[in-house]
């Protein structure tokens, strides 16, 4: 194995003051803050399909960057790609990784030949990782690429293709267990519909609970111990997606009992493509008790697609630390960078300006989460705008000991509504954000 980026050493931890480019001005690994190394604070994984695969191509043009590692064909390819993710890992101190199962290895001429080939691949990661101490986040089986998926996977009108969708689930979900994984993830690109004139929508999302119930069952069987993740997103490819948001999710796993066993993976560009906040996604997801992982990226709101660009919104990265620290932090998740560099950024080195724009953001935007728990005010303010539920009326109303005609009694009796309603005070509190922020 020869090393893929000679010119690039393991980038260093320079502080703020920094000026080189392949240095760490936020991130470093190993400090503590709030009782943790940042390492473990943030768990950053990378995400093999981007940085190991995506070669620029869009809907207009070829690729403008080399991803073939040096390598013509596809099983030598794969084994490369192991190699230069595993260098990329140790020279930006990233402890984690992600995979779709066709980018670690892909399709070849049978199900049978391909997963053959998968067990190779697994067996090499496992090697590496052995030596490394590199570790998987999650893994996921990309149902949506291949033109057999063209009408869903999980939610084809076609049964066969629902057969085919088992067993390539079943597959992924063998592979996450071999190498450790404590996530798997469901993202269901093709399911959802173009039209409604030809969907049966019952069917299909009655058929989307059935696959995750198999999914559950077989993955306990043979001992995962893990998360289960949805990943919500309203559109594109498909007009609507079933994983709309995590209102939609919610409701989906409620129906079909499946809300113990699952929780959600949120994705920054997958919140704005649904009109909400990073920060809104992570709230529904923190205050229903099913926050577990997050695909960290961000999308141009000029732009009515996912662009999955690296994070560079410090302001959305402290709003996000903010809500990962209050709900207690990861457990099995963390944050995977599910983004990859611009079209024009095409070189090998701009794999690793991503990367370290990117942990720098969320460095930064932990360091100012702390910082706005730690100061006060904000939550000081929100639990004094709340807390005539604490006593009189509002406990009684929370502890149900009223009912409509004990509070209409109490209306009567205390008249007009006045002496109680207190300013939300909006901007104040965006000054005191921008306040913290700027003080560091």
């Amino acid at each position: 194995m020869g090393e893929f980026f000679k010119n690039i050493g393991k980038i260093p931890y320079e502080g703020k003051n920094s000026t080189n480019p392949l240095a760490f001005k936020y991130y470093d690994p190993d400090e503590v803050i709030a009782g943790k190394p940042m390492r473990e604070h943030l768990r950053f994984a990378l995400s093999w399909w981007h940085t190991m695969g995506g070669d620029g191509t869009d809907m207009f043009g070829v690729g403008t960057a080399d991803k073939t590692w040096g390598e013509s064909e596809p099983e030598a390819r794969a084994k490369a790609k192991v190699d230069a993710a595993f260098e990329i890992m140790e020279k930006l101190s990233i402890d984690y990784f992600c995979f779709h199962d066709r980018d670690l290895s892909p399709e070849y001429g049978s199900l049978a030949e391909t997963n053959a080939k998968l067990d190779e691949i697994t067996d090499y990661v496992k090697e590496k990782q052995a030596q490394t101490g590199a570790k998987l986040l999650w893994g996921t089986a990309k149902c949506f690429d291949h033109p057999r998926y063209m009408h869903g996977a999980g939610t084809s009108p076609s049964a066969d293709v629902f057969a085919f969708t088992a067993a390539q689930i079943k597959k992924a979900i063998e592979a996450t267990v071999k190498l450790g994984g404590k996530g798997y993830v469901f993202w269901g690109g093709r399911e959802g519909y173009e039209t409604l004139l030809n969907t049966n929508t019952a069917l299909e999302l009655d058929n989307m609970a059935r696959l995750m119930k198999m999914a559950v069952r077989y993955a306990r069987s043979i001992g995962y111990t893990g998360d289960f993740y949805i990943e919500p997103k309203p559109k594109e490819p498909t007009k609507h997606q079933y994983d709309f948001d995590t209102a939609t999710v919610l409701g989906f796993l409620r129906k079909y009992g499946l809300e113990n066993d699952f929780k959600m993976n949120i994705e920054a560009n997958h919140a704005t493509l649904a009109q909400h906040t990073f920060q809104h996604e992570l709230r529904m997801a923190r205050d229903n008790n099913v926050f577990g992982s997050i695909d960290a990226n961000q999308g141009d709101t000029l732009l009515g697609w996912d662009t999955d660009q690296f994070p560079t919104n410090v302001y959305d990265a402290a709003l996000c630390m903010y809500e990962v620290l209050k709900a207690g932090g990861f457990t099995n998740g963390g944050l995977n960078f599910d983004a990859k560099a611009r079209r024009g950024s095409f070189t090998p080195e701009d794999i690793f300006h991503s990367y370290i724009a990117g942990m720098d953001t969320f460095a930064l935007g932990l360091r100012i989460a702390v910082k706005m728990i730690e100061d006060g005010r904000i939550d000081k303010f929100v639990e004094e705008r709340y807390s005539s539920w604490t006593n009189g009326i509002g406990k009684d109303i929370i502890d149900e000991k009223v009912g409509f005609e004990e509070l209409e009694k109490y209306a009567l009796e205390k008249g007009e509504v006045t002496d109680s309603l207190g300013s939300g005070r909006q901007e104040m509190l965006e000054s005191i954000m921008n306040n913290i922020m700027f003080s560091l």
